[in-house]
Parts: structure tokens; sequence; C-alpha cells
């Protein structure tokens, strides 16, 4: 394998879900000018494969050689064995054991330097992480003991940054905050200028409606403002707050590459309704690149063969271009 090639490697997240569906449909379109490392079960890997009438060449990696060879030209799989239980509760410990030891073999790589990229498929969070996580970016960052980092919904046009992540509303607030403010804003610009090369032209919405409160401690007033003013006397290119309901127009959001928002849904819901399935999650401020599709498993979906499979396309997509 070439030097100026890095895998891709890719975790198959919850197989009981879409992922082999979305998987295939993707790899039918494209080639990819890097490696893809698939880390799956074997067994079900061939079993969907023939359900899906993927042809593609896959090479089986053989951990117990130490020199792996990684073909651009096939699909390289490293088996993760998929123990099955007839016992629910049993399974659901086996089904967690499967994610967690793929991601731990997909994260000994990315160590190794073998690659720097990371896509997962769709998990239950509420499943796997079991409210020890607010979601897999939370998960990933502990595994490697990073604190900072910050969830970017990415399109090329315009992407989301959400201060916190999935926070119940209530719990909001104390998060709005100058330091974190300040420290989401140099994730996401260390993330563009590393990764894309520019330097993003940053909006921030306002906490509260149309950044008024009917209280006498306004936080878009007392905190906010203030650090975005700190902010772009240091160089960044900032404005703000936003009333999080006119950000979004056509003639506003046009002026910015990424939206930092004060929590989950004011920035997720509209990012979804413009672009739909043609946004994907990346997590920032990683030593690495880890993305994944923007959507969860979607079990009422699996065998009818009907998913739209473009988030886990454009996550491909964007770290083979990387």
């Amino acid at each position: 394998m070439s030097k100026n090639f890095k895998p891709i490697i890719i975790v198959t997240g919850d197989p009981n879900g879409i992922f082999y569906e979305i998987f295939f449909k993707t790899f039918k379109k494209i080639n990819c000018k890097n490696p893809i490392i698939l880390i799956t079960c074997k067994k079900k890997f061939f079993r969907e494969a023939k359900i899906f009438k993927f042809i593609k060449k896959v090479n089986i990696i053989d951990l117990k050689k130490t020199n792996f060879i990684f073909k651009r030209s096939s699909i390289n799989l490293i088996d993760i064995e998929l123990k099955v239980s007839k016992n629910k509760k049993n399974n659901d410990i086996l089904l967690n054991n499967y994610i967690e030891k793929s991601f731990d073999f997909a994260l000994e790589l990315i160590k190794e330097k073998i690659s720097n990229k990371l896509l997962n498929g769709p998990i239950n969070k509420k499943k796997f992480l079991n409210k020890e996580y607010l979601g897999v970016t939370e998960y990933i960052a502990s595994k490697i003991n990073k604190r900072e980092f910050g969830m970017l919904i990415y399109n090329k046009s315009l992407s989301v940054c959400p201060m916190t992540t999935h926070l119940p509303i209530k719990k909001v607030v104390p998060f709005v905050t100058k330091k974190n403010i300040i420290e989401k804003v140099v994730i996401i610009n260390e993330f563009y200028k590393n990764f894309l090369k520019i330097k993003p032209r940053i909006a921030v919405t306002g906490l509260n409606p149309h950044c008024e409160s009917i209280l006498d401690f306004n936080e878009d007033d007392k905190i906010t403002k203030p650090t975005i003013k700190l902010l772009k006397k240091k160089g960044f290119s900032i404005d703000g707050p936003f009333p999080a309901d006119t950000i979004f127009l056509k003639d506003n959001r046009k002026n910015y590459d990424v939206i930092l928002g004060m929590y989950h849904d004011q920035v997720l819901t509209p990012i979804k309704t413009l672009f739909e399935f043609n946004a994907i999650n990346i997590t920032m401020g990683l030593p690495f690149l880890r993305v994944s599709p923007d959507h969860g498993p979607n079990y009422k979906m699996v065998g009818k063969n009907i998913s739209n499979h473009n988030s886990f396309l454009e996550s491909v997509k964007f770290l083979d271009q990387i």
C-alpha cells in the first residue's frame, strides 16, 4: 500500500440495523482512492452480501500475520465474532461487547498509525451507551481521554455545531458560559483550518427566543455577546448572537460556514430540514477524523431495501478526499 494513502476504517455499529444495506448501496456506487478496512462479523457480512447481491472482492485480513496488506481494489475485512443468545438480555450484552470490541480494534489501528480515519455505522445510543455517555461522540472521546471536543453536522454549504449534544433542555443553561463558547469556537476554527484549509465564518445563536428574556438575567447580553466581542478581537471570524428563528433564513445563512447553537435541536432541526440525508456527523477535536452518518440504525426499515444511504455515502466521500 502506498504511503500516500490512509485507509478508511469502518466499524459496523449495530449489525442488526440498516448498516449492511447502506454499506452495500454505497460501495456499489463508488471506488475509493483510499483502502477500506471493514471491522465486522464475517459470517453476517457474507450472509447480507448474498441478500444484496454484493460482488466486490473481499480481502480477509489474517490477524496472525504481522504485516497486513490492505488492498485498494477490495474490501479489507477484519472479523469480529458476533455471538448470539436466545435470551434477550444476554443477547443485548453480547451485542454491546461486539460493538465495543470493534471500536477498540479500530482505535488500536489508529494508535498504531495505520490510519487516521474512522467511520462508524449507526448505533442505538440508548442500548449501547446505557446512560453512561450522552452519545457516541462522548464515548469515543472518553476512549482516548479527550475532554475538549465538538459535534459538527457537516455539509459543504453550511454546518452546525451544538454547544451541548444529547442533554435534556433543563440542563442546558449552565453550559452557556464564556469558557464553553470559546472552547467550541476554537475547536471549530482549528478543524476547518487543519482539515478543510479555510478560516470558517462562524455565526452564534442566542439561547433565548429572539435573544430576549423576561428575566433580569439575559444570557445572550451578559455572556454570549461579550464573549463574541472578545473572540472578534482575537481574530476569529464570528458574529452574533443571532435569533435562532432567523439565522437559518437563506440571506442570513449564506454569510457563514458554521452556525454554533446553544443546544442540540436548536441547530440540528433546521440543518436536517435543509439537507436531510446529505449531511454527516463529525467529531472535532480528536487526533484523528471520526465521522458517522447522521441517523440511527432504523430497525423498522431492516430488510425492506428502502433505506436512504446518502449520509453514509457522503461520510465515505468526505474521508476519501481528506
